[in-house]
């Protein structure tokens, strides 16, 4: 009987490390696939921004707007995401954010087809279009960013405003103790003289 249980406990404890092996892997390949993901969107940032410095004509300024459009989809990503992490309300911020990355995504294919665009006319056309979209998603991203920004400000101006009034209170309690010691101190030093004059007279008594 007791070899039985022991090949049991063996068993339970052989699935229990794999299951844990298995939750470190997993947790292990998705730190890896969001660090990977971190550094490829900074990757395309970096080449992109090296194309704007080393294009010319009318295809810099549509790889300018995708810059534009790329630094403000980021931002806002970042928000949100600091957003969701925060003890602050959320709100509808995860679902606005997903409708701005999709119009973002048909703007930058927008974009992407008019770099290959070689008719002068089309761009001359096509591109103050494409600019109105990507400022519209600018300031759309502005709206969400200083939203976010209300709600992480609400409770730390509330925990700013309590932190303030305790310190004020401890600060008003060291100064009234430093003032009563130097009362004390103040007292001790007139009993001083009286009890060497009252100790002068009792010995002038007693002569």
């Amino acid at each position: 009987m007791a070899t039985v249980m022991g090949v049991i406990a063996g068993i339970l404890l052989g699935f229990l490390l794999i299951a844990a092996a298995g939750i470190v892997t997993g947790v292990l390949i998705i730190r890896a696939l969001y660090w990977s993901v971190r550094r490829n969107r900074t990757v395309r940032g970096v080449a992109l921004r090296t194309r704007v410095a080393v294009t010319s004509g009318p295809q810099r300024q549509v790889l300018k707007l995708r810059l534009r459009l790329a630094d403000s989809l980021e931002s806002c990503r970042a928000a949100v995401e600091l957003a969701q992490h925060s003890a602050g309300p959320h709100g509808e911020v995860a679902r606005l954010l997903r409708r701005i990355q999709a119009e973002g995504a048909t703007v930058e294919s927008q974009l992407r087809l008019l770099q290959s665009e070689t008719d002068t006319t089309v761009l001359a056309t096509e591109v103050p279009i494409v600019r109105d979209r990507v400022e519209q998603l600018e300031a759309l991203v502005r709206s969400l960013r200083s939203a976010v920004a209300s709600g992480l400000g609400a409770p730390s101006d509330d925990t700013l405003a309590a932190l303030r009034a305790d310190v004020d209170r401890e600060v008003a309690a060291l100064d009234a103790g430093v003032r009563e010691l130097h009362t004390l101190h103040s007292f001790d030093a007139g009993q001083e003289p009286r009890r060497q004059n009252t100790t002068h007279l009792t010995r002038g008594n007693e002569s």
